[in-house]
Parts: structure tokens; sequence; C-alpha cells
């Protein structure tokens, strides 16, 4: 159903797109027509599948470091308060940082190869997988704690075997929300300083006024938003199913609601 809302979606933007250029006719370098940007990838097919692959390196490098760190700065927050008091502020001031700030600092630090867009990809992504997981497990309900403390269980077991799995809905959805932003900082550091990868194409198109390129290259990034999404949902359904039951689209959601 996902799928098909999104198929409908694109079609209904690509038509709306066509009859635009047909009622303004703006000049081929403002706005190309899909028919023209479609043909892009039939006359230059090398040059965007392989900056695609290595953005795509980049983004999935990114997303499994962001995910790792996020999650374990999670941890260590709940597992040591002190250290969470420490650190959270520091997050939260870093957080606040407009991303187009660090990446020039990346570039400069790490160079203009694939460790500076792995980077800001990565910090990207850690912000809301450390966020949504440092929630979850900060929220334990009351009963379930009062329920562990009458046992033996220590305060290490009391968090691997009961906050942990029941905040793992929250790293869930933490990390579906950050996904789709993950093309964005492996983007960005290609547009800042870069020798390949879709942004770089796009920069270096948009200075030749080659607009078709850049809606091109646009066009495969936003693919490759939709695949990583829908592989997340699927990775994160498959691993842990019970963090999609409480899912407002799920039916045992709408049941409990009903009820």
């Amino acid at each position: 159903m996902r799928a098909s809302h999104a198929g409908s979606a694109l079609i209904i933007l690509v038509v709306s797109w066509q009859v635009g250029i047909w009622l303004f006719a703006p000049p081929h370098y403002i706005l190309p027509a899909p028919i023209a940007v479609a043909t892009t990838f039939l006359r230059q097919p090398g040059l965007l599948i392989e900056n695609s692959l290595i953005t795509c390196t980049e983004i999935v490098l990114g997303l499994i470091l962001g995910t790792c760190f996020g999650a374990a700065t999670a941890f260590a927050i709940a597992a040591w308060p002190r250290f969470g008091q420490m650190v959270w502020p520091m997050v939260i001031v870093l957080q606040a940082l407009p991303v187009f700030v660090l990446a020039p600092i990346l570039v400069l630090w790490l160079g203009f190869g694939i460790a500076s867009k792995v980077a800001m990809t990565t910090i990207i992504i850690f912000f809301p997988v450390a966020s949504a997981f440092t929630d979850g497990l900060h929220r334990t309900n009351r009963d379930i704690f009062d329920a562990v403390s009458l046992t033996d269980a220590t305060h290490w077991q009391s968090l691997v075997q009961v906050r942990m799995p029941l905040a793992l809905p929250s790293l869930v959805s933490g990390l579906r929300v950050a996904a789709p932003l993950a093309p964005l900082g492996a983007v960005i550091g290609e547009w800042v300083g870069a020798s390949a990868g879709l942004g770089f194409v796009m920069v270096q198109a948009n200075a030749r006024m080659q607009t078709d390129i850049v809606f091109a290259a646009m066009a495969v990034l936003a693919l490759l938003t939709l695949l990583l999404r829908f592989m997340v949902d699927a990775l994160t359904r498959g691993l842990t199913p019970w963090a999609h039951e409480t899912s407002p689209k799920s039916p045992s959601f709408r049941r409990n609601v009903q009820i």
C-alpha cells in the first residue's frame, strides 16, 4: 500500500511538472522538462551510477556509525547518570550548530575524500538516535521499576534485561526519523568539498547551467532516500517486530484504541 501511494504521488508530481512546462514554458536552464531529465539517464548513465555508488557508500557507513554511536551514548547516559549530566548538555549544544557550519570544518580536518562525508552523515544520524533512545531508556514504566526492585537484579541486569528491550521501540522510531536524513549529510559534505558523488555532480552541473543533470542527480538521491527508508523499516521490523506493534498504523494499536 505504501509503495502504491508513493508511486501515485510520483505520477502526480511528474504530470504537474510537465503541465507547468506546457503552461509557462520556462527556459530549459531554469526548469527542464521531465523528458529531458529522463534522457539524461540514457545519455550519461555511467556518470550517475558511478557517483551514486560513492554517495550510497557514504550514506550506509554514516548510518551504521551514527546509529552505533547514538545508541552507545544513550546507553552510557542511562548506565551512568553523572556521565549523562555532563555529556548531554554538550550533545544539545552540538545539535544546535547548523550542519553547514560543521561541514567545512570536517572537510578541513578530514580532507576531500570519503571520510569527511561519512563523518557528516554520522553526526546527522547520531542526534535523533541518541535522543530517542535516551528518552526511551528514561521512560520505563514506574510499575516495572517497582517490580524489578523486589528481585535480586542488579543495576546492570535491570538496564540490559528490562530497560533496553522496553526502549527498543524508541530506538526504532529514532532510526526511522534519522534514516531519510542520512543522504542530506553526505550531499552537504560533497557540496562543501569533494571530487566525486551526487553532490559533486550537482555542484559541477549547476556551475555549467546543466539543470537537467542537476534534476537527474536529485531524482537518484530521492530514490536512494526512499530505498533507505524502506530498508530500515524492513530491517527493524524483522529484528524488533514488537517495536512496531504500538505503531498508530498497526492493527493492535487500533484495537487497543477502540477498546
